[in-house]
């Protein structure tokens, strides 16, 4: 008669499994704190302690039913800690006398091998490897466990969340308070592709929109380009309907307005203009002198 796992190991066990169920199933529940949770938890450990007793009145009756000498036996292998059981079993090794009876000839080339039986610890991790895999990939198929757009809209809204809230205590971006900042460039650079590429092309090398990339412009409102394009952002164009005021019609930001006309800046001023050889709209008003900065 084997001596039992004990019911301390059913209960690690049982948690585990379902701390792995609902973080694939219901990651986002915030389970811990449900309680359902723990009312699952407290019936599943109900049931094993159930479970266990009837299992010790079965044990005594089989107990009460062994020869002597086996019921010596019995409590001898029961004396021993169920761990050190497990590793002397997990890496238990064949003795020399034993081998005999689990020896393979194959005859024709003389050699022998030991049909010995996987370590239990290889056979445990193994099937483990394989419940956990099957799990999740159902997770994967049919909920958004590990799915990378997923995760990605969840860290976006989250993001999104932060920058609205922050939007709501930090100053507000004015003409008078903005100030050109290279690290915007790149924001500025999404900021346009959202707002303003329809009109003045990619790269606003110019379409229905004036080109961006030369030196003649159409309105000149500041003496700065940075703060000419923030004024243009806010006040829209006085010579064409088709330049809203995006900032009071609140299309933007004075704070996205800011990264647009850093990133138009950038390109204006720090790179090379499109040429209507290269693509770009053929240069419209006149051209502008900028005072020294720029920004």
């Amino acid at each position: 008669m084997k001596t039992r796992t004990p019911v301390s190991l059913y209960i690690l066990i049982t948690a585990g499994l379902t701390i792995m169920a609902f973080e694939m199933f219901a990651h986002d529940s915030g389970y811990f704190s449900s309680p359902i949770f723990w009312g699952l938890m407290l019936i599943a450990v109900i049931l094993l302690l159930i479970v266990n007793s009837i299992g010790d009145l079965i044990e005594s009756q089989n107990f009460s039913r062994l020869a002597d000498e086996e019921k010596a036996e019995y409590i001898r292998e029961k004396s021993t800690p169920y761990f050190q059981k497990l590793w002397n079993s997990a890496f238990k090794k064949q003795p020399a006398t034993e081998e005999k009876d689990i020896l393979i000839d194959h005859g024709f080339d003389g050699i022998t091998e030991l049909d010995n039986s996987l370590p239990k610890w290889w056979v445990g991790l193994f099937y483990f490897g394989f419940i956990f895999c099957a799990v999740y990939m159902a997770a994967f198929a049919f909920t958004d466990y590990a799915h990378p757009d997923a995760e990605l809209n969840a860290e976006t809204k989250v993001m999104l969340a932060s920058i609205e809230e922050f939007e709501k205590t930090a100053p507000q971006i004015t003409l008078e308070s903005a100030v050109y900042n290279a690290d915007y460039v790149t924001e500025g650079q999404e900021l346009f592709k959202t707002n303003c590429v329809t009109c003045h092309g990619e790269g606003a090398k110019g379409g229905i929109g004036p080109n961006l990339t030369d030196t003649y412009w159409i309105n000149i409102k500041e003496k700065s380009l940075f703060r000419n394009v923030f004024w243009m952002l806010e006040n829209g164009s006085p010579n064409n309907p088709a330049m809203r005021p995006m900032i009071k019609e609140g299309t933007i930001t004075g704070r996205d307005a800011e990264k647009i006309a850093a990133y138009i800046y950038h390109i204006n001023q720090e790179a090379a203009p499109v040429t209507p050889a290269q693509g770009g709209a053929a240069p419209q008003g006149e051209k502008a002198r900028w005072e020294d900065g720029n920004h």
